[in-house]
């Protein structure tokens, strides 16, 4: 992804997405060349010239300060992700060297093994870097996929048994995309990450529709309804824990209301895949999946 150009396209999509009238601005030509605000209505509510931000969304400026970019976000009625990823794309340069993924710790696999609740720990691309026995009787044995292919993102897309799970699947998809795009922005230039987003733009459309929505998410916890092979319907809640000591690892983790039919049916899962071990990729492995 062409930074210059996302840039430039992620403003206009915002622009297209908010009216005059949301703004308090007369809705002056009728009809409108453009849906949304002009660059000189922008420039307006963001107290900067047109020239500069013209120069912004051309990607013809190399910096822009804190208050430029808390101006432009006020004025096209940014969420505070979608700010965080305007000014990833303005400040952010591209990272020099290989992306290699981050080794999963012991004391993390230790921690995992210990937990009865399905978890896992994702990598910056969304790469299932290493899950515990709930995870795979709640999703699938993850060594079961190709290492180059254990991004969780592809899998929603492309991984039958995955994508057959939610029962709200185009909202899920479309939530994964937009965390994707937000993937990307932190690591500009990571070549897996731009083959990833090229794999799932050639095999699915719906994927190249929400792509070219230019939405942003951050990574957050929730709720997601799934329909198990085995135990049927699931409502879980799902958790976001920062890993501290590995500043690109997440885990994830699944859980359900104590007493409610889904703690049942995750406690009937526990029991039945108890004895799965903790997998994690090995460099080897890795680097043989590449």
């Amino acid at each position: 992804m062409k930074r210059v150009s996302e840039l430039g396209e992620f403003l206009k999509a915002k622009r297209a997405a908010v009216s005059p009238e949301a703004v308090g601005l007369p809705a002056v030509g009728n009809p409108r060349r453009v849906p949304g605000l002009r660059r000189e209505e922008v420039a307006l509510l963001a107290s900067v010239s047109v020239d500069h931000y013209t120069r912004l969304e051309q990607g013809r400026v190399s910096a822009a300060s804190e208050n430029l970019l808390a101006g432009i976000a006020r004025a096209l009625r940014l969420t505070a992700a979608e700010h965080e990823y305007l000014r990833m794309l303005v400040q952010t340069r591209p990272r020099r060297g290989r992306y290699d993924e981050p080794e999963v710790g012991a004391p993390l696999r230790d921690l995992l093994a210990a937990l009865t609740a399905p978890a896992l720990v994702l990598g910056p691309r969304t790469d299932v870097l290493a899950w515990n026995a709930g995870a795979a009787a709640l999703f699938l044995d993850f060594a079961e996929i190709p290492v180059a292919q254990r991004a969780l993102v592809r899998m929603v897309f492309l991984e039958p048994r995955i994508r057959g799970l939610f029962v709200n699947w185009h909202q899920v998809a479309a939530e994964a995309v937009d965390r994707l795009r937000m993937a990307a922005a932190r690591a500009p230039g990571d070549p897996r990450l731009t083959r990833l987003v090229g794999e799932l733009s050639v095999h699915d459309a719906d994927f190249r529709r929400w792509w070219g929505g230019h939405g942003v998410r951050t990574l957050a916890g929730g709720r997601k309804h799934l329909r198990h092979p085995v135990v049927g319907e699931l409502e879980l809640d799902w958790q976001v824990l920062q890993v501290l000591t590995a500043q690109d690892q997440t885990m994830l983790a699944y859980t359900a209301p104590e007493g409610s039919p889904s703690h049942e049916a995750l406690r009937i899962l526990s029991s039945w895949n108890a004895d799965a071990p903790v997998l994690r990729p090995t460099p080897e492995a890795e680097h043989d999946g590449m």
